[in-house]
């Protein structure tokens, strides 16, 4: 998301935006304001709210963007032809067409046109913004309430902007159990997984802007074979060579390594687990 807001701040703040064209009408989901009074508007800044981006414009109007899980944003040229079948929404400026595309079928991301700072303030979870936070600040919202690791990191009115990539890339780095428990983590271990979480998603912001140098950036996925354990089930762990394991669950999965992060016991996966039974090998050394 970051990496979002500095290419569209580099080409559309400042500019009008020409039109605004629906090819999706499931895409937006507020009918006041209509967006069409975006339309000679000026882009008058590029905001983030947690996982959403907010394009700003002179009126006191913002644009919303949630790309949820599918959802990318394309710089085109005006000439260009956009991705067929996955265009949810056009917006044309005099130097190009920002795209908002969508992969699949689930129709999940969506837009929001709203006035003033009140509605948007809507939006924002609460989550605490880790570039900002204190050791202390962060300790007060890991332990605020008593859930697994996975789910307060990835919990928007916890933290902002961490999602489920990032997750399993920090608890690995800071050697820590997905379903380790919050309130029971001790100083060490929160200290451990503060610094963690700053130079994981300060490492990923810097090496996401190398990539794209300057351009815009392409190839948006949460899949990539630069990570430790986020979607490298069965790879070798870079750390101590034992295969990423991983807990599926709905439209998502958790990875880690058992011998850096759960001392060696491969966590139940429910439908796995469930399926074997007793067959079920519940540590990496029964693997084999």
């Amino acid at each position: 998301m970051t990496v979002y807001v500095e290419a569209l701040a580099e080409r559309i703040v400042g500019k009008p935006l020409e039109r605004v064209t629906l090819m999706s009408p499931f895409v937006l989901r507020t009918a006041v304001p209509a967006i069409d009074t975006l339309e000679g508007k000026r882009v008058a800044g590029i905001e983030r709210i947690g996982k959403r981006i907010v394009l700003a414009f002179e009126g006191d109007l913002f644009l919303v963007l949630h790309l949820m899980i599918a959802g990318r944003l394309r710089w085109l040229s005006r000439d260009a032809k956009p991705p067929a079948r996955i265009t949810l929404a056009l917006l044309q400026f005099a130097n190009g067409v920002l795209a908002f595309t969508e992969a699949g079928t689930r129709k999940r991301a969506s837009m929001h046109v709203v006035e003033g700072r009140e509605q948007l303030a809507s939006f924002d979870k609460g989550g605490l913004e880790i570039a900002d936070a204190s050791l202390e600040a962060f300790t007060q919202r890991l332990k605020l309430e008593n859930h697994t690791l996975k789910r307060a990191l990835t919990d928007p009115g916890l933290f902002s902007g961490i999602g489920n990539a990032y997750s399993d890339e920090i608890l690995h780095r800071a050697r820590l159990s997905p379903i380790a428990l919050t309130q029971k983590l001790d100083d060490a271990s929160v200290a451990r997984l503060f610094a963690a979480t700053k130079a994981v998603l300060a490492e990923w912001i810097e090496r996401l802007r190398t990539q794209s140098a300057g351009g815009f950036p392409e190839k948006v996925t949460a899949f990539r074979p630069e990570m430790a354990v986020h979607g490298r089930f069965n790879e070798p762990c870079p750390d101590c060579g034992s295969p990423v394991q991983r807990i599926v669950y709905a439209d998502n999965e958790t990875n880690y390594c058992a011998r850096c992060q759960t001392g060696g016991a491969r966590l139940a996966d429910r439908a796995l687990s469930r399926l074997l039974k007793a067959s079920w090998p519940r540590s990496i050394d029964e693997l084999g």
